[in-house]
């Protein structure tokens, strides 16, 4: 099941917020996110906020639509009314749970939903994730006449044994028809990979990685397996049914990928994330990184404006009783101090390629730059320029380099 959601104080009931969001608000970009949290099955391995058939318990997926266009008009008029600058959505992306799952034209409906109360940029960037065995050609074109442009298909893997140990139900043949299905609807294309799934040989993610790249897709991600309490996959090796993942042969799928990935065109530009070149990057994604502005809409949905960030209420039901009574759906928010922001701006820019600019340091943690070099985790030549920017060995260790730049 979903994990908890974080510690935090209570949310006010209609939603509002500070007037210190608006400092500065319209020099941010401004994103939406949309939560639908739905999936046929529940992966092994996963810990996300979703829902399968019998456990939505009052929640009716034929609803959702309608409950996601309800808080967007609230939302609108809170930050209305906190001083926020107006600005149209430069980025939309609907995740989950399996988006593709309800009809193509609740998701164009929950589109609209955000172009009528704010806007979208002409050249925004509009993604939906999508299974692989969700859609056809009919409804990839029908999102694309709407307005997306840009699907996200979890693969995760090409072997089948290794779809198996994470509970994913497609068959990875299909993967070239939806790729060939997008591009014939005028999609670009993401396809997401996991490396490190129990059982999984060097040799098995070589054959994931020929078989994405065969497709050329605008975009690859490559996440490392985390086990995550409380899922199926966790109690299956403390068990001892399958073996717990092994730290160093992921590092050595990494590397696999990155000089794969790279051989192929690809360029990295977020520790697990390539493009096939300027203007394939996920901005979406960038924004959270940058430390831009979201709405995050749904059950469970995070949202940061002006550095105040909030969550809503996790279950589906929970959910649509709040919008029914037409209140918030936020259950607990926190608002960032100095220091927190400080430490989460550079644990978030460090990961990107364009880095982290070293005068954005604290005087206390210029000290650490120069051992980080010596240690290969920062390329030198950026740092002589400004900048903080992960060499391959140090994306293996990021979370290493971000704790001797904030100790």
């Amino acid at each position: 099941m979903p994990g908890a959601l974080p510690l935090g104080e209570p949310a006010p009931r209609d939603g509002s917020l500070p007037e210190s969001v608006a400092v500065g608000s319209d020099a941010r970009q401004f994103g939406v996110y949309v939560h639908v949290p739905f999936c046929r099955v529940r992966c092994g391995y996963c810990d996300f906020n979703t829902y399968t058939g019998e456990e939505l318990r009052g929640a009716r997926r034929e609803d959702y639509a309608s409950e996601a266009l309800a808080e967007m008009h609230l939302a609108a008029g809170v930050l209305e009314r906190a001083g926020v600058a107006r600005r149209t959505a430069s980025t939309v992306f609907f995740g989950g749970g399996t988006p593709t799952l309800l009809p193509a034209h609740d998701l164009v409906r929950m589109l609209d939903g955000v172009r009528q109360e704010w806007g979208i940029d002409d050249a925004a960037e509009v993604t939906t994730e999508a299974n692989p065995d969700s859609v056809d050609l009919a409804y990839l074109e029908q999102l694309a006449a709407g307005g997306f442009t840009r699907v996200s298909f979890g693969m995760q893997s090409a072997v089948p044994h290794v779809l198996e140990t994470l509970d994913r139900t497609h068959d990875p043949d299909r993967i070239p028809l939806v790729v060939q299905w997008a591009r014939q609807a005028g999609l670009d294309v993401s396809l997401d990979l996991i490396y490190g799934t129990p059982g999984e040989s060097i040799d098995d993610w070589r054959t994931s990685l020929e078989s994405a790249l065969a497709q050329r897709p605008d975009h690859l991600s490559a996440y490392a397996l985390i086990i995550e309490d409380g899922t199926k996959l966790a109690a299956q090796i403390r068990r001892g049914v399958v073996a717990s993942p092994d730290d160093d042969l992921q590092a050595d799928m990494y590397e696999l990928a990155d000089a794969m990935l790279g051989a192929a065109g690809y360029a990295w530009y977020e520790v697990s994330n390539w493009s096939a070149g300027p203007g394939h990057e996920s901005r979406h994604n960038l924004a959270y990184w940058q430390g831009q502005d979201w709405w995050g809409v749904g059950p469970g949905s995070h949202s940061h404006v002006g550095g105040v960030r909030w969550w809503n209420v996790k279950h589906p039901a929970a959910y649509a009783d709040r919008i029914a009574a037409g209140e918030s759906p936020a259950a607990g928010r926190e608002v960032l101090d100095g220091e927190t922001r400080y430490l989460e701006d550079v644990l978030l820019a460090s990961r990107i390629r364009d880095g982290l600019s070293i005068d954005r340091l604290e005087s206390s943690s210029r000290a650490a730059v120069a051992g980080l070099i010596a240690d290969g985790l920062i390329d030198g030549a950026a740092a002589i320029a400004g900048r903080i920017t992960l060499t391959l060995a140090g994306r293996l260790l990021a979370d290493a380099v971000v704790r001797r730049l904030t100790q």
